[in-house]
């Protein structure tokens, strides 16, 4: 890295501190900060949503898993499976009625609907385990940069905690959304650069595709993960998959309050379609730049030497310092932060709009300062997550796996009791307090007692467990639901008459599906 690189990166944040300060401008009440007023276009809000799951961590590991990780390879590709489908059900039954409700908090629906107690549990889990995950993100982002710009560690936690602490604080959810959008532009051409890149240094695309071995080109793993042994299996993936993207999408506020920041409920659909139909070739262009990186690593030595074994992470970081020319190198460095931050700012937003609408609003009398204390509110997330990216390092890999597994444990139960809410008019606030509790509790059984189910079944179980448990105990109780609740649930006929101009989208996505396991087949064939 020279002055010439570094003024680039320099320039590049301190671009998206002036973008934000000029979306500052705008703000006036509490939906400005938190939903944008809700004027933002589907585009921007559907590319938003995709460019948080294009984290610093997706374009580093991703390509690291195809080309060195241990039982790594194109399996990957089998964790976009569901998306597509799971979609469909957050389109048609979860986004329209939030829209309709004008929530800034998804976890607002759950008090509308059943209690105060059942949205402070739902809010309370979403706090704790996207804070943890999100400290963990920023310190392995900045493991990884900080050995490629040269830098120490507490540094590039700091650039990205202090940066986006500043840009998301004034600019809000605007400033989160249009600068995802500039990194996602850059990221994309970084990808598809290295791409070419690579395939010239090793004598063309035909010398680059040849050089992966067989056996980390097949897509399917035909696994259980069921005490098989399966370390990606397929049908774990598709079916459980199903029900965390479902719950991801629908009920995880970090990706939900973009949806409510759309201009209407159809540009708030359009902007998930966009989500089941991108995010498959986005992964594959993942896929080619691990095959790419890794032709130039069996043919360079001096790449090879720069990435130890046991960090195969470092494999498209090193790619880029030592083989791309300067100024595009620090182009890509900017966007591999940007990312960093990007995953970053998306949660202090949405964990300022949990912590302000669920807990700390109610306890403020005069509402002309909710605009500040949600400022301040991201502020105390921001350093909070970032002090916590400090002490990450001292913490043992399993304790580190196991926080992420934690959104795996809870994402069944809170999706049913959304679900359940939206659908049934049965199931009272005891029934789906108790049900989340016996959820959670089995995810718990499985996750320490039963190490050979794989934790993607969790989504599942919990969420069945979960519908049950609330049906049975609402029978047993037999405590009639209060009229003033009926109308938070949805009527049949209320879902057929809203969503017959959506059927043919849907049918899109269905269709999209076949396509994407016959690409897949291709692919391994």
């Amino acid at each position: 890295m020279n002055v010439i690189d570094w003024t680039i990166i320099i320039l590049y944040m301190a671009g998206m501190i002036g973008l934000s300060v000029y979306l500052g401008r705008r703000q006036s009440t509490q939906d400005d900060y938190y939903v944008g007023g809700r004027r933002i276009s589907w585009w921007a809000v559907g590319v938003s949503t995709m460019a948080t799951q294009t984290s610093a961590i997706s374009f580093i590991s991703i390509p690291a898993f195809v080309a060195l990780k241990t039982n790594g390879g194109f399996t990957w590709l089998q964790y976009e499976l569901a998306v597509p489908l799971a979609m469909i059900l957050v389109m048609a039954f979860l986004i329209p009625f939030f829209r309709e409700l004008k929530l800034v908090s998804v976890y607002e629906y759950l008090e509308l609907r059943f209690s105060p107690a059942v949205r402070s549990l739902a809010s309370a889990v979403f706090l704790i385990s996207r804070g943890l995950a999100t400290g963990v993100g920023v310190y392995a982002s900045g493991i990884v940069l900080s050995v490629c710009l040269g830098i120490p560690l507490w540094a590039t936690i700091l650039i990205i905690g202090v940066v986006t602490i500043i840009y998301d604080t004034i600019g809000g959810i605007e400033a989160v959304i249009y600068s995802d959008l500039i990194q996602m532009v850059i990221l994309l051409g970084g990808i598809v650069v290295c791409i070419f890149y690579a395939a010239d240094s090793v004598g063309g695309f035909g010398a680059m595709f040849a050089a992966i071995p067989t056996e980390r080109t097949q897509t399917f793993e035909f696994s259980t993960g069921l005490g098989d042994g399966g370390t990606v299996p397929f049908w774990a993936f598709l079916i459980g998959g199903f029900f965390l993207y479902a719950s991801y999408y629908g009920t995880d506020q970090s990706q939900v309050q973009r949806g409510l920041s759309a201009k209407t409920s159809d540009e708030s659909k359009l902007a998930l379609m966009l989500n089941g139909l991108a995010r498959f070739p986005l992964t594959v262009l993942y896929l080619m730049l691990g095959v790419a990186v890794f032709a130039v690593y069996q043919s360079s030595p001096e790449l090879a030497a720069a990435v130890p074994a046991e960090r195969p992470d470092y494999l498209v970081p090193q790619y880029i310092l030592h083989n791309l020319p300067t100024g595009l190198r620090a182009l890509l460095f900017a966007a591999l932060l940007a990312a960093a931050m990007s995953s970053l700012d998306s949660a202090l937003n949405s964990l300022s709009a949990s912590t302000m609408r669920d807990f700390v609003e109610k306890k403020i009398e005069d509402s002309a300062n909710y605009l500040k204390w949600s400022k301040i509110t991201t502020v105390i997330w921001g350093v909070l997550i970032t002090g916590f990216a400090f002490l990450v390092g001292n913490i043992s890999d399993t304790v580190i796996e196991a926080i992420n597994k934690i959104g795996s444990a809870f994402y069944g139960p809170i999706l049913a009791a959304f679900l359940v809410g939206v659908l049934s008019r049965k199931v009272t606030a005891p029934g789906i307090f108790t049900g989340i509790f016996a959820g959670v509790a089995l995810n718990l059984v499985l996750w320490l007692g039963f190490p050979g189910i794989h934790w993607m079944w969790w989504n599942m179980v919990g969420c069945a467990v979960t519908t049950f448990t609330a049906f049975l105990v609402s029978a047993i109780g037999n405590i009639p639901l209060a009229a003033e609740k009926l109308q938070y649930s949805l009527s049949d006929k209320g879902i057929m008459d809203r969503e017959r101009p959506w059927f043919r989208s849907y049918g899109m996505l269905i269709l999209y599906f076949g396509i994407m396991l016959l690409v897949m087949y291709w692919i391994q064939f």
